[in-house]
């Protein structure tokens, strides 16, 4: 069986095999080469390592890994996926296969392993899954419930509705559906990005996959086979968006020791075996760390331990710090440890898809993360519909950290994913409220969405060139509140008053050469950081006794940031004078407002595993509210960690005609070709155009039987 990797242009690679799982070990040789060093720290990542060759910075993450279980998770799933689909179970196989016969070559070609003295060590079959829950364990935000307990407990129950909002930690996506009575061509166009943390290589992974069942064209997870989340195989095409649903639980659970190890109190009253071990996370440079994991009934304790709620070790604090009774521990519960399953039985079928029909069924199988997905294929036939697990419980749960010890809040089934339908032939969605609104507590604000459809009804029909322009559109509907503080502000002094006036002039949009868009950032700044200061929210700016790693979600200055407009129409905040607290930052930013543009501030801070020599990186538009969603966090930096992670046009109509584009480029090695080619296109919105005709493609590499079987 031979296989054939060509590269386009951009040098993405176009893989061809004569079976799928030829095409599997393929896919995974080449993203080996090109992404050995993502490759390897997201699998180390998997298993807790990281910190043994990135040393301590690192630790946090290794700690909650191995607390949470991550690996023994995807070690489970994997084991029960051999026995529910072993075709697929096969397949992920060759797909390890082609990454251990890649490794070599590709760590060879990148300089990270040699600057840390790390050699490539083997993936394992279930090491995929590993990766697919280490890059999604937080995606669903379980946090946030750690920030509503705290905020109920200082504020009161109304404050989950003032600080609702897509926060610092989550991730989201734009996406949108034309049918095809909106197309100049009659068929279907789909389109978005999906808003991720920048990384540098890229979190997707742009990739043709060839053989004789199927021919897709569509972004890979790096370390996971197939194209899960975007893709085309010629005669139907998807999309997703996040859908903002609640499927994992946090649980605060009474711990003992007790001479045979460690007890937890259970709904009945009574003590509970616990499973216990310690492990060691080596660092790098330092001592190794002992963690003890600790697993009730309810799942893994990811913080505290018997002695209380403290740091990454279980450090005592004062047992009233959570409540009445003895010192507790916090205990997550997601799906996947629970069913013993991610959900990889779609990703074959996906592939294979023919038509809506076939897309719709292949989700069926789908578990996490729960997603909105959108596709159409060649007769025109949409599908809008939520995919992923969700299970039914009390709305408490949802809420925040419940009592394990308590009756009320076992899980008793799953919810059934709902379907929606196109309004006027569009489908919308930008994580707000929407079909999955059942599912969920807190989505994004509507802005984004509302100015999608907006722009796309100011059109009868679009084609698949048009669409670009709405990925960079960079109004910002959000800044209304504050700028109607701005409309009441008397008196003020000559140059606050001038800087207001210039701000009431301003078009809203968060432009890269927009200095009255620097103007108004700086200005929120000092909004946000002045309420941050509040004696109000006081007892919030001490950190919770939580691990490092959900300490994001906890960062009062952050909440308020993207909780400012909810905070600045509310009828009452906490006895805060609002009126007097926006003209004190207008005084303040009016003494020496910005002179250069947005851009200057608002730059491109992608996530590197290593630290890189210093550089300037490039400005931005856009902002967190934008349809060009570059999220700065306002009183925080005015940088971008998180943005598009990618752009895609999916034209039903001549698959050709589609176009893509990731932040960086297809080579994860420094300094090559490809390495950083896409960027310039990214920063001006536009899209590479999608090529499937071999003959304009340059063949690179030939597997031939014999060094398949090597």
């Amino acid at each position: 069986m031979t296989t054939e990797t060509y590269r386009d242009a951009w040098g993405i690679p176009h893989l061809r095999a004569t079976s799928a799982r030829e095409l599997a070990r393929a896919q995974g040789r080449v993203t080996a080469v090109d992404r050995a060093w993502q490759l390897e720290v997201e699998r180390h990542r998997a298993q807790g390592t990281s910190a043994s060759f990135l040393g301590a910075s690192a630790l946090s993450w290794d700690v909650f890994a191995r607390r949470a279980r991550l690996g023994d998770t995807a070690r489970r799933c994997f084991a029960a996926l051999e026995r529910r689909d072993p075709e697929t179970a096969d397949w992920v196989r060759a797909y390890v296969d082609g990454v251990n016969a890649g490794l070599a070559e590709g760590a060879a070609r990148t300089p990270e392993f040699t600057r840390v003295g790390l050699v490539p060590g083997r993936w394992e079959p279930w090491t995929p899954l590993g990766v697919w829950l280490g890059t999604h364990i937080l995606f669903a935000g379980f946090p946030a419930k750690l920030w509503r307990e705290e905020a109920i407990r200082h504020l009161g129950p109304e404050a989950v509705g003032l600080f609702a909002t897509d926060g610092p930690g989550t991730a989201g996506s734009n996406g949108w559906l034309l049918s095809g009575a909106r197309t100049t061509t009659g068929l279907p166009l789909l389109a978005g990005d999906p808003h991720r943390f920048l990384e540098e290589p890229g979190v997707y992974q742009q990739i043709r996959l060839s053989c004789p069942e199927f021919d897709v064209v569509g972004l890979a997870v790096p370390g996971v086979p197939g194209t899960a989340h975007f893709a085309h195989t010629g005669p139907v095409a998807w999309s997703i968006t996040n859908a903002m649903a609640d499927y994992q639980d946090l649980y605060r659970e009474r711990l003992r020791r007790t001479g045979a190890g460690v007890e937890a109190l259970s709904p009945d009253g009574v003590w509970q075996r616990a499973v216990r071990r310690v492990e060691v996370v080596e660092v790098a440079g330092e001592g190794a760390v002992e963690v003890e994991v600790i697993e009730t009934e309810r799942g893994p304790v990811i913080a505290g331990g018997p002695e209380g709620l403290g740091g990454l070790e279980g450090t005592r604090v004062p047992a009233g710090r959570t409540g009445e009774g003895p010192p507790t521990a916090i205990a997550l519960r997601h799906p996947p440890r629970v069913t013993e399953d991610l959900g990889f039985s779609a990703l074959l079928p996906l592939l294979r898809a023919r038509t809506v029909t076939d897309v719709d069924r292949a989700l069926d199988a789908w578990t996490e993360p729960v997603n909105v997905v959108q596709a159409a294929d060649t007769t025109g036939a949409v599908l809008h519909r939520v995919a992923g697990r969700v299970p039914v419980r009390s709305r408490t749960n949802s809420l925040r950290v419940v009592p394990a010890w308590e009756k009320g809040h076992e899980w008793q089934g799953w919810h059934t994913p709902p379907y929606a339908t196109l309004d006027n032939g569009i489908a919308v969605m930008a994580n707000q409220r929407g079909p999955a609104t059942p599912l969920g507590i807190e989505f994004a604000p509507p802005h984004r969405a509302t100015r999608i459809r907006t722009l796309l009804e100011q059109r009868p029909t679009w084609s698949a060139t048009d669409l670009p322009a709405i990925h960079t559109d960079t109004h910002l509907a959000s800044a209304a509140p504050l700028l109607t503080h701005l409309m009441t502000l008397t008196p003020l002094t000559p140059e606050a008053t001038r800087l207001r006036d210039r701000l009431l002039s301003w078009n809203r949009h968060m432009d890269a050469d927009s200095t009255e868009a620097a103007v108004y950032a700086a200005l929120r700044t000092a909004v946000v950081r002045r309420l941050a200061a509040h004696p109000a929210f006081a007892a919030l700016t001490e950190p919770p006794a939580y691990p490092e790693v959900l300490l994001p979600w906890m960062s009062l200055t952050a909440r308020i940031g993207f909780a400012l407009e909810h905070l600045l129409k509310a009828e009452e905040l906490y006895g805060i004078d609002r009126g007097e607290t926006v003209r004190a930052a207008l005084e303040e930013i009016a003494e020496a407002p910005p002179t250069t543009p947005w851009s200057g501030t608002h730059r491109v801070a992608p996530w590197r595993a290593l630290p890189e020599p210093p550089y300037t990186e490039p400005g931005l538009a856009g902002d967190h509210d934008c349809v060009n969603c570059t999220t700065a966090v306002p009183g925080i930096t005015d940088l971008a960690a998180r943005g598009p992670a990618a752009r895609y046009v999916w034209d039903l109509d001549d698959r050709d005609n589609s176009r893509w584009i990731v932040p960086f480029g297809a080579d994860g090695v420094p300094g090559s070709p490809h390495h950083r080619d896409q960027l310039p296109l990214w920063l001006r919105g536009d899209l590479a155009q999608v090529v499937t005709d071999w003959t304009r493609l340059t063949l690179e590499h030939t597997d031939t039987p014999e060094e398949a079987r090597a």
